[in-house]
């Protein structure tokens, strides 16, 4: 009998058996472990990570699982960058500002001062120069980075007592994240960089005067409210505060090519939804909020004149001493610029005309 044949009468166990068929190769699993900056009350912020690991185990038929750890877990909330530059764990997901004090650079990757708002980071990390110049400045820490969340605009924070002017921050002592406390400090406040999880304590104990974090849903969570009445909007330092997911060059350097674009999609995906949430949530949120006796005041018009002031002569002196800011911002500004006279006539004329009407 001819080997074709044989074949032919032999059904697939006999064409296994001859090592006529396919190769069938058991794809090895990878398993790994996330760090997050944020604890898991914090649904939204913390949920962003916990949405990237589910759709990683999807797309990949459960073959690519990723653990998501909560701040304080395997690290401290502000220790996972280094956690992911040493290789201790493969990922991070986490607010890049707070590790402005490495370099004011990181900043960037998140939120500054009277920067970009969500939609125009989104067009100049996606379609502009943001994303190639970012990862280049993260290469430096041994890490890759892919967006992963926006909380969009936010609210200026909570405060103890009435801010009527510019002169009401000196010596406020206010938790706010990362970078934008240079800009306070200019203004004579004292920034205190505290995490999530720890901020009412330190309300409710007085040892600092206000806080922010992002926005309604949150807040009305953290109980702000109940020890520092006044709500002020809007957060200037955070037109649209975008979140990262690092992940360590090595473990991702040895992904296969499919992983790697799973890795890009599920960021991608919870990257969008993120958003999504927070602005589907907070409206309701605000409303509990002042319901609960929150007193909803805008900073003053000199509080915003100065802070401006302030952050764009920081980003002057910045400029001139730190390599790795010039060459980010300037791109960064020239895009913030083009952006800002797009929106001008189009996003700002609409959104003033809607929130005018009575619907």
């Amino acid at each position: 009998m001819d080997r074709r044949s044989a074949l032919r009468n032999a059904g697939i166990a006999g064409v296994l058996a001859a090592g006529a068929g396919p190769a069938v190769h058991a794809q090895a699993s990878i398993r790994w472990r996330l760090a997050s900056s944020f604890p898991k009350s914090l649904d939204t912020i913390y949920g962003a990570a916990d949405v990237f690991s589910q759709k990683v185990r999807r797309l990949s038929g459960g073959r690519f699982e990723v653990s998501v750890h909560a701040a304080g877990e395997l690290m401290p909330a502000f220790g996972v960058v280094d956690a992911v530059q040493k290789g201790a764990v493969e990922a991070a997901h986490t607010a890049p500002y707070y590790f402005s004090g490495k370099d004011e650079t990181f900043a960037i990757g998140g939120a500054i001062p009277f920067g970009l708002n969500s939609r125009q980071m989104s067009a100049w990390t996606y379609e502009g120069n943001g994303l190639k110049l970012m990862r280049e400045f993260y290469a430096r820490y041994n890490m890759i980075s892919f967006p992963c969340g926006n909380t969009g605009a936010q609210m200026g924070g909570w405060m103890r007592k009435e801010v009527r002017s510019a002169a009401d921050l000196k010596g406020l002592k206010f938790r706010i994240g990362g970078f934008a406390g240079r800009v306070l400090e200019r203004m004579g406040g004292v920034p205190q960089n505290i995490p999530g999880g720890e901020i009412y304590q330190a309300l409710e104990k007085g040892s600092i005067d206000a806080a922010e974090w992002i926005g309604p849903y949150d807040d009305l969570k953290l109980g702000f409210h109940k020890v520092a009445p006044f709500y002020y909007y809007p957060g200037w330092w955070e037109g649209g505060l975008q979140l990262d997911l690092f992940v360590n060059q090595k473990a991702y350097d040895a992904l296969s090519e499919e992983n790697k674009a799973i890795v890009e999609a599920a960021s991608t995906y919870a990257h969008v939804e993120t958003q999504a949430k927070y602005d589907a949530r907070n409206p309701g949120a605000l409303k509990q909020l002042v319901a609960a006796g929150a007193r909803l005041r805008p900073f003053p018009a000199d509080v915003m004149t100065e802070a401006f002031k302030q952050s764009i002569g920081l980003y002057d002196e910045l400029s001139r001493k730190n390599e790795n800011w010039k060459r980010v911002y300037g791109d960064y500004s020239r895009f913030r610029a083009e952006q800002n006279l797009w929106f001008r006539f189009t996003e700002a004329t609409f959104d003033r005309f809607m929130q005018s009407q009575k619907l």
